[in-house]
């Protein structure tokens, strides 16, 4: 018997052809700017002598325009007319941004408005103990 590498056949959901043929060990750049947004599969079969591997993985893509929306949750129960803040950016990968989320304008959260009003409670209270006239 002699010693060589595992084939492995790479399939891209349903398809019946393999997107690549390949022999082991190797690197693989998977292009997903060539997939649709959304959920796929890869999958891979090895074979080495008369055995045959499978391996299946699930993955999302999202190459297009991120798209943050506030005012309105996923399977929310709502009424009435809904203010809704929607902005669309791309995700900027050929740059770095020195602070997260910098392009997307959002609301203050609740918890930054409760902890600025118990600092302010409570140096009121510290002022009005500690400097009696």
């Amino acid at each position: 018997m002699s010693k060589h590498n595992a084939i492995v056949f790479l399939f891209m959901d349903e398809e019946a052809n393999p997107i690549a043929e390949l022999q082991t060990p190797v690197v693989f750049n998977l292009d997903t700017t060539k997939l649709t947004d959304g959920e796929h599969t890869l999958k891979i079969v090895s074979k080495f002598d008369q055995k045959e591997g499978l391996k299946i993985i699930r993955f999302t893509v999202r190459n297009g325009p991120i798209i943050h929306i506030e005012g309105l949750s996923d399977n929310e129960t709502v009424n009435g007319t809904l203010p809704l803040m929607l902005n669309a950016y791309d995700t900027g990968r050929n740059q770095s941004f020195i602070i997260k989320g910098s392009e997307n304008p959002r609301t203050i959260p609740i918890w930054v408005w409760v902890i600025a009003l118990v600092f302010v409670a409570w140096a009121a209270f510290y002022i009005v103990t500690n400097f009696r006239l």
